[in-house]
């Protein structure tokens, strides 16, 4: 049987936070006072990093989805907010709507043919699925894996209301500097360098947890071993 043709390579962890986090830190940070940039054209260019970057991913790998429309919207959004020298309160309530939206959305996705638990970790880059499937048939056990997913689905929604709150907290804690001023984006560009250990660690916990509970019942419902469950490439 040929093999099926590789799904177009992702960038790298350290690509990503690169471009989506160090250098519009550093802009933010370092680059804001009006001897460099200034605050104006701080945050443009800063922004102009994970903009550029995800039109770049998009047309390289020709997929798109709703979480990557909502980043995009996300940064369009806190550049106008802060060009337009708005309130940070509009900043941190934009910072908690994006993921609590995505966790609002999770849920409701239970009740719809197409859980969004499928997009998250039970998926077909991740995990066998139809050989999953097949033995959960074999097994009769489709109705107790469906309760599984359901609570690792209660997990993440979990993991993005923990982000919203931590998004809000941080921009509240951070931003109070009058917007405009250069000591404003130094703190935009903290509040950004800081996301990743404050908000995106614990959430990813969060979620690892998540699968580690679906794998643990799917092994316990199917008596598949971990690397039967999970995609492994055998390269020899």
């Amino acid at each position: 049987m040929p093999e099926q043709a590789p799904n177009k390579p992702r960038h790298s962890v350290i690509v990503n936070l690169l471009f989506n986090i160090i250098i519009p830190t550093l802009i933010l940070t370092k680059l804001s006072s009006e001897a460099y940039l200034g605050p104006s054209y701080s945050i443009v260019i800063a922004l102009a990093f994970p903009l550029g970057f995800g039109v770049y991913d998009f047309v390289k790998t020709r997929r798109a989805n709703m979480f990557a429309i909502l980043g995009f919207i996300s940064v369009l959004l806190t550049g106008g907010i802060s060009l337009l020298e708005l309130d940070a309160e509009y900043i941190a309530i934009k910072e908690a709507s994006i993921p609590a939206l995505i966790g609002i959305a999770t849920l409701i996705s239970l009740y719809t043919p197409y859980p969004l638990i499928k997009t998250f970790i039970f998926n077909d880059e991740i995990i066998d699925t139809e050989k999953v499937t097949s033995a959960l048939n074999k097994h009769n056990s489709g109705a107790m894996f469906q309760k599984a997913l359901q609570t690792a689905t209660y997990m993440i929604a979990f993991s993005f209301f923990l982000s919203a709150t931590l998004n809000y907290a941080l921009a509240k804690i951070l931003l109070v500097s009058p917007p405009g001023s250069a000591e404003y984006s130094a703190e935009l560009g903290k509040m950004t360098g800081l996301s990743f250990p404050v908000i995106a660690l614990p959430c990813t916990i969060v979620m690892l947890g998540a699968m580690f509970y679906l794998v643990k019942r799917i092994e316990k419902l199917t008596a598949l071993s971990f690397e039967d469950i999970f995609k492994i490439n055998q390269e020899s």
